[in-house]
C-alpha cells in the first residue's frame, strides 16, 4: 500500500527495500529466485518496476530509469534516483527529469523534490524544480502555498516574491496568516518593500499590526515610521512580545516622544485593573532604578501577569530586594513564583534554608515546590544536597528527575566544613546513582571517609 501524494512514502518504499538488501539478504535472495527480473526491463509493469527503481544493484536501477519514461506514476522513484550515489543512475534519472518535468508535474513533485535536496546530491532536484515553477502563474503557485510542510511554503513564497506575482496586501495577509517565522518575515519584508504609496498602508498595515507573531507585529510596528503614523505605535509600548516594545519605542523616539514617560503614567496607578504587563517590564526596559518605586506596589496587583512582569523588573534595574519578594514564593500563580525563584536564585542564600525546605513538602502546591528546591538548589553546599536527597523518592517525577540530576552534579562548597558526618550519610543514601569509584570520590572531596 503507496500513498502516491506523500513523500514520506516514496522515501520509504525506496528505503525499504535497500533495508531488505542490506539485513534481510536470505529473504531477497529467495524472492529473486522465485520472481526474477527479466533481463529486458520493458517487460514489466509499473509496480515491479518500482522495485526495480530501487534495487540494490546500480546497474538494475539503471536500466529501470530508462524505462520509467513509460510510467508518468514512477516519476517520485526517479527524483529520488537524482540523488543517487552512484554517478550513471544520477546521470540518467535526471535526464529523465528534464524532459518529463512541467509546471503541473512540477507543482505535484515539490514536497519530494525538497525533501530529497536536503541530501548531499540533491540540489539538482531543486535548481530543476525552481526554473519550472518560474514558469507558474500566481493560481498556479497558490497551491503550493497551503502545502503541510514549511519548507515547501517557503520555497513558494520565495519564489513569487521574486517574481512579483502577489501584491503588498497579499503578502501582508500571508505574513500574518502563516504559522512559520521564516514565511513570516519573507512576507512582511517583500510586502513593505513593495509599498510605493501612501495609499497601500491602509491594506498593509492592519494584517501586519494584528498577527500574532512578535516578528510581523515589530516590521508593521517599524513601518509606521516610514507610513507617517508614528502615534500608532504607542499601544504597542505595552505589547507582550519586548521585540515589539523595543520598535514601538524606536518610532516614538524618532518623533520626539518619551517612552518612559508613557510607562511611568500607567505603572503609577498600582491597582489599575487594566494595567498591562507589557507596560510594566517596558518600564524596566528604558527606566532608571528611580523607577523601582513604581514597581514595587505592583508586587500585590491583582494580576498574575503584572505581579510576574514587576520582579522581572526589579531583577532588570537590579533593584532585587530578597525579604521583599520572599512572599511571592507562595504566589498561587505559577508564573509569578517561576520569575521570582529565578530573580532571586543569584541571592539564594539570604533566605531561610529551612524555611525553603518546608516548602518543597508534597502538601504544598507543585509550583511553590519546584521554585522551593530551584533556589536550594542554588545554596549548593550540603543544603542543596539534602533537599535533593530528600527528594529522591518523591511522587513528582520532575522534582525526582531533577533532585536526582542534582546529587549526581553535587560537589562540597570550597567553604563549606570537611569531614560532615552528614555529608557522608547523605551520599550514602543516594549510593544508586553512582558508581563505587565515583562515590569515593565525592567522600574524599568531602574528607568523608569511605
Amino acid at each position: 500500500m503507496l500513498d502516491v501524494a506523500d513523500p514520506g512514502d516514496w522515501l520509504a518504499l525506496d528505503a525499504e527495500v535497500r533495508e531488505a538488501a542490506w539485513h534481510r539478504p536470505q529473504f531477497l535472495a529467495e524472492w529473486e529466485h522465485s520472481a526474477p527480473l527479466p533481463a529486458d526491463l520493458a517487460q514489466l509493469g509499473a509496480s515491479r518496476l518500482a522495485v526495480a527503481l530501487c534495487h540494490r544493484d546500480g546497474r538494475i536501477r539503471q536500466k529501470a530509469v530508462r524505462q520509467s519514461a513509460r510510467h508518468p506514476g514512477l516519476l517520485p522513484l526517479v527524483v529520488i534516483r537524482c540523488a543517487d550515489w552512484a554517478g550513471p543512475v544520477r546521470e540518467q534519472a535526471r535526464q529523465v527529469l528534464r524532459e518529463a518535468l512541467d509546471v503541473n508535474s512540477a507543482l505535484d513533485l515539490a514536497p519530494l523534490i525538497l525533501r530529497v535536496g536536503r541530501r548531499d546530491r540533491g540540489a539538482f532536484g531543486v535548481d530543476a524544480l525552481g526554473r519550472i515553477l518560474r514558469q507558474a502563474s500566481h493560481g498556479q503557485l497558490a497551491v503550493l502555498f497551503a502545502d503541510p510542510d514549511r519548507t515547501v511554503r517557503r520555497f513558494a513564497y520565495r519564489l513569487a516574491v521574486e517574481g512579483r506575482l502577489l501584491g503588498s496586501a497579499e503578502l501582508a495577509r500571508a505574513a500574518a496568516r502563516d504559522p512559520d517565522s521564516v514565511v513570516q518575515e519573507v512576507c512582511a519584508t517583500a510586502a513593505l518593500t513593495a509599498l510605493g504609496d501612501g495609499d497601500a498602508y491602509e491594506e498593509v498595515l492592519p494584517p501586519l499590526l494584528s498577527a500574532r507573531n512578535p516578528r510581523t507585529r515589530s516590521a508593521g510596528v517599524t513601518a509606521l515610521r516610514r507610513a507617517g503614523r508614528p502615534q500608532q505605535a504607542e499601544p504597542f509600548l505595552g505589547d507582550r512580545s519586548g521585540l515589539v516594545r523595543a520598535c514601538a519605542r524606536y518610532v516614538i523616539r524618532q518623533q520626539g516622544g518619551d517612552p518612559a514617560a508613557w510607562y511611568r503614567e500607567r505603572c503609577t496607578a498600582s491597582d489599575d485593573p487594566e494595567l498591562r504587563p507589557g507596560a510594566v517590564i517596558g518600564l524596566a526596559e528604558c527606566g532608571d532604578r528611580t523607577d523601582a518605586g513604581l514597581l514595587r506596589p505592583l508586587l500585590v496587583h491583582p494580576a498574575a501577569g503584572v505581579r510576574a512582569r514587576a520582579v522581572a523588573g526589579l531583577r532588570v534595574l537590579d533593584c532585587v530586594d530578597a525579604q521583599q519578594l520572599r512572599p511571592l514564593l507562595d504566589d498561587p500563580a505559577a508564573v509569578v513564583v517561576r520569575e521570582t525563584a529565578s530573580t532571586l536564585e543569584p541571592s539564594a542564600e539570604e533566605l531561610p534554608a529551612d524555611w525553603l525546605l518546608e516548602r518543597t513538602g508534597s502538601e504544598r502546591p507543585r509550583h511553590v515546590r519546584l521554585g522551593a528546591f530551584r533556589l536550594l538548589d542554588a545554596y549548593g553546599g550540603i543544603v542543596a544536597l539534602r533537599a535533593a536527597v530528600g527528594l529522591l523518592e518523591d511522587p513528582d517525577t520532575k522534582l525526582r528527575t531533577w533532585a536526582a540530576q542534582s546529587v549526581q552534579g553535587w560537589h562540597p562548597s570550597p567553604d563549606g566544613r570537611r569531614g560532615d558526618a552528614e555529608v557522608g550519610e547523605l551520599l550514602d543514601q543516594s549510593r544508586h546513582l553512582f558508581s563505587d569509584h565515583v562515590l569515593r570520590r565525592r567522600k574524599w572531596e568531602a574528607g568523608v571517609e569511605s
